[in-house]
């Protein structure tokens, strides 16, 4: 079992990175084998709507880390996503390329557990947390939650390993998405049947 933990901060070693190693390092304990990729500092395209993606199964934009991670989406079993807190919401650019390989790539990550992580200076970690996680509950994807909302505080470099608590929510998180991966693979228990979607459209012409 694999864990694919984006590290959506521009910083490739700060606090963010220090908030999923914590998670990943109590995942690796209970045999999870685990991988973080830096979504780094290149300016991301964002999604244009063109739905180009769903003819060929991926985005129009073939970039730098979307290409990457696409990729790494088919051998992961779980998702983990920490994002630094940016006027209250996680990283734009997180969420640019966010927007792209859900759209393009879902069907790859239908039923896998994920979690978000959000790294705050003192305020606004709830919305980023509430904002990644829309994310997963449109995308059949179980959440796994922790003792406390995820979020681990630090601003200056290595601030986030000074936060006992916020390091025990990321080691409780790991924990957990590690016995919830072992009981969905180990349980004999097949996935959901799903129904053919159905989209209804709340703007539709007048009768004539």
């Amino acid at each position: 079992m694999k864990v694919l933990l984006i590290n959506g901060s521009p910083h490739v070693k700060g606090n963010t990175f220090t908030a999923l190693s914590e998670a990943a390092k109590a995942l690796q304990a209970e045999g999870v084998e685990t991988e973080i990729v830096s979504i780094g500092t290149n300016a991301v395209r964002g999604c244009i709507a063109c739905r180009k993606c769903a003819q060929t199964g991926r985005c129009i934009f073939s970039d730098e880390p979307y290409n990457t991670l696409y990729a790494k989406l088919d051998e992961a079993d779980g998702l983990i996503v920490g994002s630094p807190v940016y006027y209250a919401g996680p990283n734009g650019s997180l969420c640019a390329l966010l927007d792209r390989l859900f759209f393009s790539g879902g069907k790859k990550l239908s039923y896998k557990p994920a979690a978000s992580v959000a790294v705050c200076r003192r305020g606004g970690a709830s919305a980023a947390f509430d904002r990644l996680n829309k994310y997963f509950t449109i995308n059949n994807m179980p959440v796994v939650s922790s003792q406390y909302w995820n979020s681990v505080h630090g601003r200056e470099p290595g601030e986030a390993a000074r936060d006992a608590e916020g390091l025990q929510t990321m080691r409780t998180l790991g924990r957990n998405m590690a016995w919830l991966l072992k009981k969905i693979h180990h349980g004999g228990v097949s996935y959901p049947q799903r129904e053919t979607p159905v989209f209804t459209n709340f703007i539709r012409e007048e009768a004539k």
